[in-house]
């Protein structure tokens, strides 16, 4: 059960500690994968393949070696499993954006807001208002808890140490060629296919533990009716399911038009409420960490079915 204890105290250190400072291992990555764009780069779906596959299977590559040079000692395993999930997990630091945010909108510090949720989303935030700031905080909340917690623990749950560290691989790219504008349409088509298929499970998950995180009966209706209305009409297959659940649930109206490299683009009316204002971040902050805590129950007993499905299997004669 190493990896279950792994990833139990890896999301542990991720709520005291969240993201090094310094260090950190998907800024690495991050740094690797610029690199190898300067030598990878065409306006080619072809050569963006290349590149996502070079660095996913080299990610993977070093997950086996970690997973396959620890499964003698349950102590190492456990350890080695944790470091793993720190790294990848960014649900402390995400809650702690936002309570800032929330705060300096309270305090009426507009301008700083705007910069600040810039750490958070993509979007052209140097117009937004009070409300609008609030509304991309709060999908922001909705769609990295699903990203940046749910996703790693239950690919973690599944495939251990390379489940933990590909999926992280696969969602950072996303991050850094998946967009739509002129130089990544092409190149970056991999990435941001790749990363609707491997989110594409554990987004329904965080929308159903969202759900069964409403508190009542009626705000659990509410979610639903707005995942089944409104999350078709989101430009994302996944972001929309997660954003309208929390939505519902909270009783506030998301999305609506975000302006991208100077484009604007329609992503739909999620939930049935009013507008999301200042004052909903910290609702929306709390269902996330209890979306965070769901998810790690969902990951522990899916990594121990996985072990025990394991120890069932009939071992070869030598």
């Amino acid at each position: 059960m190493s990896r279950s204890a792994g990833l139990v105290l890896g999301w542990a250190l991720d709520q005291v500690f969240g993201d090094p400072r310094r260090w950190h291992p998907v800024a690495g990555f991050g740094s690797a994968a610029t690199a190898l764009e300067q030598r990878t780069y065409a306006v080619r779906r072809a050569r963006g393949v290349s590149h996502v596959a070079l660095l996913v299977g080299a990610t993977a590559g070093l997950g086996v070696v970690a997973e396959r040079s620890t499964r003698r000692s349950d102590v190492a395993h456990t350890l080695v499993t944790a470091a793993a999930t720190w790294a990848v997990l960014g649900g402390r630091s995400l809650t702690r954006e936002a309570s800032t945010i929330d705060g300096q909108l309270r305090r009426g510090d507009l301008e700083a807001a705007r910069v600040q949720v810039r750490h958070l989303v993509g979007r052209d935030t140097t117009r937004l208002d009070a409300d609008e700031v609030a509304r991309a905080c709060i999908e922001s909340l909705a769609e990295n808890t699903s990203d940046a917690v749910v996703a790693p623990l239950l690919w973690g749950a599944l495939l251990g140490v390379p489940g933990l560290l590909v999926y992280r691989a696969v969602n950072t790219l996303d991050a850094m060629v998946g967009h739509r504008n002129d130089r990544y349409r092409e190149f970056g088509w991999a990435a941001a296919r790749l990363d609707d298929v491997v989110n594409w499970v554990p987004a329904r998950v965080a929308a159903a533990l969202a759900l069964a995180s409403a508190g009542s009966r009626e705000r659990a209706v509410a979610g639903w009716a707005a995942v089944r209305r409104d999350a078709p009409a989101h430009p994302s297959p996944n972001g929309g399911v997660v954003e309208a659940a929390f939505a519902g649930v909270l009783g506030v109206r998301l999305g609506g038009s975000n302006v991208y490299d100077g484009e604007s683009e329609d992503r739909g009316t999620l939930g049935a409420g009013p507008a999301a204002r200042a004052h909903d971040i910290g609702p929306a902050a709390r269902l996330a960490r209890r979306v965070s805590v769901g998810s790690l129950a969902v990951a522990v007993a899916v990594a121990a079915a996985t072990a025990l499905r394991g120890r069932g299997r009939p071992r070869r004669r030598r």
